[in-house]
């Protein structure tokens, strides 16, 4: 999300994070995942050496003999024979990579990342002309969402949490009304006034059939949503007739309003017919220019973020099986965790040469690597980074050391890259010792476009220190305010049956995300908001499925899809919808260090490899499985308290029959 973050340090050593108040983004606020920030730092599991691998194992060697590896395993190696895989990359570092991609002649630069919301950026170019629009939670009446869990792990949730302060004090003295449509209940759908549990994939039937509702639809809009009359839509969806009138007549009569998408509604393979079916809502509705708004340019498009999807990985992978890369490098991505089973990623990789992984941890990926080099941790280290989504201007973010190096042998990327460049360009990077030197030079030479003009050098750069953001003024995106219907169709609905009967919905959590944290133990710790389960994972089924298969609570179960099977305890949970049942990603590792290998299963490992037709994004909620008792039984480990959800038996949060309430009624 790009929160910028102060540290408190005492006697050398980072003790605490918090939210540095001058961001625009975070306002000073911290989600967990930044507070556990510090164990990352201290792991006791951080590579620390060079490790070149000697059949099954590493061997230590020096910096400059990797750097000379490198050099030798390049030479005769053309640029179309390399890869880079990263994660989103940002800023100074951004473009330290594409000089060093360009001095090789290489033009695959593949940015990947496990969760990425791909699908709604490109349907948000097509709708409003911007991929990332500014969404103003706060200036909407009602907001209705799509599974968007914008106060859990969708897109910026620090500062869409404080724009949902603002939205529930309200908008002209009225209360903010939010509607949540999802199959799997979310952080952001516990906290709605209507819950609304949704089959799987009908997301867009019922963006149509609200239009179509609303009755205010003109043109090709009108004549397209028609044919999604209210029993359609509610035969397909499984909604019943009167709550869509509710939805319609709410938005309808409480103006300005906000409809949101996310990755319930995007990840299959109709996804984009999805997403854009939900933004039509918005200019329907008239939200566009009001609660979507404008945003601004990054006057230094070369440090705009390079954003990640699945698809990049999918062009990867089919390269890898081909032989296409002798040699391939990654930072910043976990792929041969997060890729989907179907794909083969591993056996394919073992296809390149030579194999280089920039790495914080033994991590699945770096376990297949020929060369591992260490990197310093952020708080150790220098750097820029913009943000994505921009809470109001332009920003740079500005990393420095808050300690110095725990461990002498690991480096920061940024001066890793830099020797690289310095073996292929001596010259032109000779007058830099290192990233730190780089760094200031880039920035005090762009002082005046920067906001330092008529100040001295060492007072801008330390001002610049010291308030970690530089703010930006670029000039202002012009949203799309028209829209139409042209090619949008979404598919009807088919019943769900055979070997397969079931959608299997990976659950993006605030803590574990795609699992790159997973080693962090104070995330591992932290109970799930909505089951309270910890150290583990779970499958979430409706209470009435789990009769119907004669399943209880911590029951072992199967899961299998065509692709794979895992195993895991059985956790019933009257947020999701009976056709579907979840898993939470980001554990089952069996790597990356003591508090990650071992815990949970990865359900990354049973996906299909089904994909969204417009986009090519991995449809990760196209999977389906059938589910079987194995029969075994564990007690779940989870924070609730004792039997019945009264804690030490305070009563401090009273759990009631799932028979006794009606989650689709308002709270």
């Amino acid at each position: 999300a790009g929160c910028s973050i102060n540290g408190r340090v005492r006697e050398g050593r980072v003790l605490k994070l918090e939210g540095n108040p001058n961001s625009t983004v975070n306002r000073g606020k911290m989600c967990g995942l930044g507070q556990a920030g510090v164990q990352h730092h201290y792991n006791p599991d951080r590579v620390r050496e060079p490790l070149l691998r000697k059949g099954d194992q590493g061997q230590t060697i020096s910096w400059d003999d990797a750097y000379k590896l490198m050099a030798e395993k390049m030479q005769g190696v053309s640029g179309d024979q390399v890869a880079f895989l990263s994660g989103g990359v940002s800023g100074h570092l951004k473009v330290l990579l594409g000089n060093y991609l360009d001095s090789i002649s290489c033009k695959n630069h593949f940015v990947y990342e496990a969760v990425a919301p791909a699908v709604m950026r490109a349907a948000n170019k097509k709708s409003y002309g911007v991929a990332m629009p500014r969404f103003s939670i706060n200036k909407a009446k009602v907001v209705l969402t799509f599974g968007a869990d914008f106060l859990g792990s969708w897109i910026s949730p620090v500062h869409f949490s404080q724009q949902y302060a603002q939205f529930r004090k309200g908008v002209s003295g009225q209360r903010g009304v939010l509607i949540q449509v999802e199959t799997k209940m979310t952080l952001t759908g516990a906290n709605a006034d209507r819950w609304v549990a949704i089959r799987p994939g009908t997301e867009g039937v019922l963006a149509l059939g609200i239009v179509n509702a609303l009755g205010t639809a003109t043109g090709d809009i009108a004549a397209a949503v028609k044919q999604y009359d209210r029993e359609r839509v509610s035969k397909e969806t499984g909604i019943p007739a009167g709550q869509i009138d509710k939805i319609a007549a709410m938005l309808k009569l409480h103006s300005p309003s906000l409809v949101l998408a996310g990755s319930a509604a995007e990840g299959y393979e109709h996804g984009s017919q999805n997403a854009a079916a939900i933004n039509l809502l918005n200019h329907v509705l008239g939200n566009v220019g009001k609660t979507v708004e404008m945003t601004e340019d990054m006057p230094f498009p070369q440090m705009s973020p390079a954003t990640g999807n699945t698809a990049a990985l999918t062009s990867l992978n089919k390269g890898l099986a081909a032989g296409q890369y002798k040699v391939l490098f990654n930072y910043a991505a976990n792929p041969v965790f997060t890729a989907s089973g179907a794909m083969k990623f591993k056996e394919n990789m073992a296809k390149a040469d030579f194999k280089v992984v920039f790495a914080h941890y033994l991590d699945e990926t770096a376990m297949q690597a020929d060369l591992v080099l260490p990197l310093d941790s952020a708080l150790e280290d220098w750097g820029t980074q913009v943000p994505e989504y921009l809470a109001t201007c332009a920003q740079i973010n500005i990393q420095q050391p808050l300690m110095e190096k725990l461990h002498a042998n690991t480096r920061g990327m940024g001066d890793v890259l830099l020797d690289m460049l310095k073996q292929r360009q001596p010259e032109d990077y000779k007058n830099y010792d290192d990233y730190y030197g780089y760094l200031r030079d880039a920035v005090l030479k762009n002082k005046d476009a920067l906001g330092g003009a008529n100040v001295d050098d060492e007072t801008f750069w330390n001002q610049t220190l010291s308030g970690g953001i530089i703010r930006l003024e670029g000039s202002v995106n012009r949203l799309s305010t028209t829209a139409s219907a042209a090619g949008l169709k979404i598919p009807t609905h088919s019943e769900e049956g055979g070997e397969y009967p079931l959608r299997l919905i990976p659950g993006v959590t605030a803590s574990m995300r795609d699992g790159r944290n997973a080693n962090q133990p104070w995330l591992q710790e932290s109970p799930d908001p909505l089951t309270t389960i910890v150290w583990d994972s779970w499958v979430e089924i409706h209470p009435k499925k789990a009769a119907e298969l004669h399943i209880t609570e911590g029951d072992i179960v199967e899961v299998t899809s065509k692709t794979g099977t895992i195993r895991a305890q059985a956790y019933l949970f009257p947020g999701i919808h009976p056709e579907a049942i979840s898993v939470p990603l980001g554990r089952g590792h069996d790597a990356m260090g003591r508090y990650a290998k071992g815990f949970g299963v990865n359900p990354f490992q049973i996906l299909d490899a089904v994909f969204d037709k417009e986009t090519g994004e991995l449809a990760m909620h196209e999977t389906r499985v059938k589910v079987s008792k194995t029969g075994e039984r564990v007690v779940v480990v989870k924070d609730e308290g004792a039997a019945g959800g009264q804690q030490m038996g305070k009563k401090i949060a009273v759990r009631v029959s799932s028979d006794d309430i009606d989650l689709s009624e308002e709270v």
